[in-house]
């Protein structure tokens, strides 16, 4: 692949701002797959439609966050290899890596198609929107394979640094999804269901194009489909690096979803405000997410070829940049948030319980922001665990046990909002203990003894 990045030479601020940008564009079309669809759902089929779409992303997340924790694993392989020039190896990882796309997207569409009704109402989901939540989570969980496979494919070409053929085929995909919604829902005036088929629809292009761009190669592997295969060594690899980070989306998403049982247990409205927050707080956390994501990539390329001064320096300056981008965006979300949750529905209860939340977590995306870049840094070295147990310890089993016990004498919505800003900082606090003191420049090689 000619626009494949070396990020083991040349200037670190710009190796890492050439593959972060691409990578934020490419993030910034695929949340706006979910965004449309809220948009849509939310100003031509009302409030509870909005509320049907949204009672169920948690459930999404935890479905398919297992797998693609797990392909993190492959991503570290493919970087390591890549950074080493080692043609065997990365090879292996590339298959490796398609095969456990394939088996896990088959797995998971068949799960999500049989158990669905079961799942939501175990989630507490109300009883006027569960009927729409049933038929837009079935729909869904169709393509739940085109999901895998393409998040998939980007983690590969991420991983030898090319970012910028993900986001044009995300340009492609975005662009279709939104003709699609528009085309259902506002032109033949289908319901719910057809926005879920717009988005599977447009996530099976994308991993068409993302193939024909594996297929054509580079210098060190081409991808042929009857090829595809999973390598055992390779595999254990994979699984080494992935797996905590696998049981941590897992256990997360978990967390998440108890969270929205919880918002669910209030009215309609306060389930589509919260809705609505999610996906503005799905952009705010894009420089986030994509800096972190960059330096899983950039340590791990340059410990591969044990460039450590490199690794260290570019480390300093991805966390900089994270945490000042993620401050700037969370004041303007403070700012705006009436502004911003009236774009989904102008309901004034909607708006009062989207503009809450806003105001509530905004202002604390700074912690989040530090967490992120410090796991993405240890998974590149090879050091998943410690993030794994920092953000179940936190993130599930903290923010679970508060909830639980704080809700069950005070019953308000704004104790469900405060749980996330508190789970950021004292993660925080506990990465830059451990950051400080972990030898994760030689974790890599450690790896191999």
């Amino acid at each position: 692949m000619a626009n494949s990045l070396d990020l083991t030479q040349g200037s670190i601020k710009k190796g890492l701002l050439s593959f972060a940008f691409p990578l934020f564009l490419g993030n910034l079309f695929q949340q706006l797959y979910n965004t449309v669809d809220s948009l849509i759902v939310g100003n031509f089929l009302g409030p509870l439609a909005l509320a049907s779409v949204s009672s169920s992303t948690p459930l999404i997340f935890m479905m398919i966050g297992f797998f693609q924790g797990v392909a993190v694993g492959a991503g570290v392989v493919i970087a390591k290899s890549f950074g080493a020039r080692d043609k065997d190896s990365l090879t292996k990882a590339v298959y490796t890596d398609l095969a456990l796309g394939l088996t896990a997207g088959i797995l998971l569409s068949i799960f999500g198609v049989l158990f669905t009704p079961s799942i939501l109402k175990l989630m507490k989901t109300p009883s006027d929107i569960l009927p729409n939540s049933i038929e837009y989570f079935r729909i869904y969980s169709y393509g739940l394979i085109f999901s895998m496979m393409y998040n998939i494919c980007n983690g590969i070409m991420n991983a030898i640094g090319d970012s910028k053929h993900p986001l044009y085929y995300l340009i492609t995909s975005s662009i279709t999804n939104v003709i699609l919604d528009l085309l259902f829902v506002a032109v033949l005036g289908f319901g719910v269901w057809s926005v879920a088929l717009a988005t599977t629809l447009s996530q099976a292009l994308s991993v068409v194009l993302s193939f024909i761009r594996l297929m054509k190669g580079n210098d060190l592997f081409k991808v042929e489909i009857s090829k595809i295969r999973f390598d055992g060594k390779t595999l254990k690899d994979v699984i080494r690096f992935g797996l905590p980070a696998g049981i941590q989306n897992s256990v997360v998403g978990f967390a998440n979803t108890v969270v929205q049982t919880n918002v669910n247990t209030f009215t309609s409205v306060a389930v589509a405000g919260s809705g609505a927050y999610a996906k503005i707080e799905g952009f705010a956390f894009l420089p986030i997410t994509c800096f972190a994501l960059s330096l899983t990539t950039f340590i791990g390329q340059n410990l591969g070829a044990k460039k450590y001064d490199r690794a260290k320096e570019g480390a300093r300056f991805a966390i900089l940049c994270s945490i000042s981008a993620a401050e700037i965006i969370g004041i303007l979300v403070f700012i705006f948030a009436p502004f911003l949750i009236s774009l989904f529905n102008d309901d004034p209860e909607v708006v009062a319980f989207g503009t809450k939340q806003c105001r509530i977590e905004g202002l604390f995306y700074f912690a989040l922001a530090f967490s992120h870049c410090i796991a993405g840094i240890l998974r590149g070295s090879g050091k998943a665990t410690v993030p794994m147990f920092i953000m179940i310890g936190i993130w599930c089993v903290f923010r679970v046990t508060y909830l639980t016990v704080v809700l069950h004498f005070f019953h308000y919505v704004q104790i469900i909002y405060s749980v996330y800003p508190l789970t950021w900082s004292l993660s925080t606090i506990l990465f830059l203990i451990y950051f400080l003191k972990a030898d994760w420049i030689h974790g890599l090689e450690k790896k191999r003894v």
